[in-house]
């Protein structure tokens, strides 16, 4: 035991020894973070909604930047933008649901995000679980079920899967597989642990998916929603328990449209013959929630704007300062600098970058992504990811830098790893973290500029806002230039893919 202490002393020592020769000071100044942070949070934006100008303002302000520190553009692009196109949907205009004797009420019981139906009455209702299929497991919870022309209830997301993203990345799948099986709606029983007044606000407005490759789905046309049950009423207990109920629903005016948009990718080579042909991706989103009914929370005539100053222009400038340090003095490793669209939808954006990756994510050891919902704290920089990868000592070091604190997992209960743009990638097997401001829980500091219209540039601590560029960018080249490559720790719920992706 006391070998293996020695030498795990010995080693973190090691790597604390070899990344203080690696870190060359690079000479910034507040105002070179804080003119970027005001630009991109000004009201000229407006709140950067995926597919608004000022969304496409921000692509085009950060790839300029990229030209300008001299990263090439990525294999198979003419351009720094890698297109990413999306589908704008609004949910129907007026809806109407009977399940059994119950009558629901749109938003405030129900809510149908597809389809149209003119007054389809007295249609039968069947219970079909989560409604998934898994060709794997050989689970299919339509076998021996007879759907065809009726409308199929079924549990919220995939089965055993609570995170958001899982739920929310079900939903096209499981709107598919009831289609396939001849329904005429699908409707998930909402059992989530957030409010159904957030959900109804993201859901019950115009949401922007991935567009489809060859155009909208058939499976579109179909009712498909999400209801909430009422207290008291055991129509939904009893149709799992076999009794028959009949329902009657309707909708109109449901739409589509195509919406352009984009990610952001810059290359610059490494130094080191062999360390070259691995790359460091270093991430961040630059959308945001947009104006007015788009932003989900309140706000007045006198502002109407979701500046998203720390979510996530901070983020985006750190990525930007991290850019601009590394082309100074390169680091041993490539590096590709990914600014991401569509994360406040879904983390869409990252989510095609790594289903298209522009450099094999086999040759990516790596995915630092910078994002947060704010900072309580000025003193820190807090790790999402704490001891998964075997970069902690590296954390430390890099935050030490700057005189800042490492505050490891806050808010475990959240679950935020799965809940930003590194998760994008670590589901394909990369280790990945995320690197956020001073978050020490999630409290009314937080709550009052979180997705709210006070979080504008003028609210920002400068001083401690250009100690976090710095503490970013410096990891990067830590990480960049360590020997060891970091790896997920045994038993990490991503180490089996992580080991499927590097396999030899």
């Amino acid at each position: 035991m006391k070998k293996i202490l020695v030498f795990t002393l010995f080693f973190g020592l090691s790597l604390v020894a070899f990344g203080q020769k690696e870190l060359p000071e690079f000479a910034i100044t507040q105002a070179e973070v804080e003119i970027p942070l005001r630009f991109l949070s000004s009201d000229e934006m407006g709140g950067r909604r995926t597919g608004s100008i000022g969304n496409l303002l921000a692509a085009r302000y950060i790839a300029e930047n990229l030209r300008t520190y001299g990263y090439s553009m990525a294999p198979g692009l003419n351009s720094y933008f890698q297109p990413v196109g999306f589908q704008a949907s609004t949910p129907p205009v007026t809806a109407s649901l009977t399940i059994g004797k119950t009558e629901y009420k749109l938003k405030e019981d129900f809510i149908f995000m597809t389809g149209e139906a003119a007054n389809l009455s007295k249609i039968d209702v069947v219970f079909a679980e989560h409604g998934w299929i898994d060709e794997k497991t050989g689970r299919d919870d339509y076998k021996g079920k007879d759907v065809k022309g009726k409308l199929v209830l079924v549990l919220p997301g995939p089965p055993d899967e609570t995170s958001p993203q899982a739920i929310f990345g079900a939903m096209a799948k499981k709107r598919d597989w009831a289609f396939e099986h001849g329904a005429v709606g699908l409707i998930e029983l909402y059992r989530l642990s957030f409010p159904w007044n957030f959900f109804t606000s993201y859901f019950g407005n115009e949401s922007l998916r991935l567009a489809p490759k060859d155009g909208p789905k058939p499976s579109t046309k179909m009712i498909y929603g999400w209801m909430k049950e009422k207290s008291g009423i055991s129509d939904i207990k009893d149709l799992q328990a076999g009794k028959k109920l009949k329902a009657n629903f309707s909708s109109s005016g449901f739409s589509r449209r195509m919406i352009p948009s984009q990610n952001v990718v810059g290359i610059l080579e490494g130094t080191d013959p062999e360390l070259k042909n691995e790359y460091v991706i270093l991430s961040a989103h630059f959308d945001h929630v947009g104006m007015g009914k788009e932003g989900g929370n309140a706000y007045s005539k006198e502002d109407s704007i979701f500046n998203g100053a720390r979510d996530n222009a901070m983020g985006t400038v750190a990525l930007l300062t991290a850019a601009k340090a590394l082309s100074l003095q390169r680091p041993k490793r490539s590096i590709i600098i990914l600014a991401v669209t569509g994360e406040e939808i879904g983390l869409l954006g990252s989510q095609y970058y790594a289903d298209n990756p522009l450099i094999p994510l086999k040759q990516c050891i790596f995915n630092l992504d910078t994002d947060g919902a704010g900072y309580n704290s000025t003193e820190h920089i807090s790790i999402i990811g704490w001891n998964r990868t075997g970069t902690d000592a590296l954390v430390e070091q890099a935050a030490s830098s700057v005189n800042l604190k490492v505050f490891p997992e806050p808010a475990p209960e959240q679950n935020l790893f799965d809940r930003s743009d590194n998760v994008s990638f670590a589901v394909k097997g990369v280790p990945a973290m995320d690197f956020s401001p001073g978050l020490t829980k999630f409290d009314d500091v937080i709550a009052k500029y979180y997705h709210q219209v006070a979080d504008e540039a003028s609210s920002v601590d400068m001083p401690y806002f250009l100690k976090y560029c710095k503490a970013y960018a410096n990891l990067a080249r830590l990480i960049a230039n360590n020997p060891q490559r970091p790896q997920w720790k045994e038993g990490d719920k991503y180490e089996k893919v992580g080991m499927e992706l590097y396999k030899k």
